[in-house]
């Protein structure tokens, strides 16, 4: 599984997932990468089958129009510190990897609970 971390979540979240044995790169290691606009995400998402990790909620209207590819997992929990969002995410990843695993285009993060689309 492969992942693109969005813009605003923290650099600390892909590599997290490399840790945890995933193919996944933070968009600030494009050129310009924190300027990177939803669409240049999308285009590079597909093109290297990656999921796109976000908490931007234009990804989840794309996704509503459009659908997928690419997958997308949106974090709809607030402003949690790093630590705490870290934390939330290896809890819960197993099961996050077993939704797309199963076919899933759109995974809604809330804290304690998933919305698979």
């Amino acid at each position: 599984m492969k992942f693109i971390v969005d813009t605003q979540l923290p650099p600390r979240l892909s590599k997290f997932l490399s840790g945890k044995g995933f193919d996944a790169i933070h968009t600030t290691r494009f050129p310009d990468g924190h300027l990177l606009d939803d669409e240049a995400i999308r285009r590079i998402a597909k093109a290297e089958d990656r999921i796109i990790v976000t908490k931007d909620s234009d990804f989840f209207d794309h996704y509503l129009v459009k659908g997928a590819p690419p997958c997308v997992l949106l974090f709809r929990m607030g402003n949690l510190s790093n630590k705490e969002l870290l934390v939330q995410f290896e809890k819960h990843l197993p099961q996050v990897q077993q939704l797309f695993e199963d076919g899933a285009g759109l995974v809604e993060f809330y804290e304690g609970s998933l919305v698979r689309f």
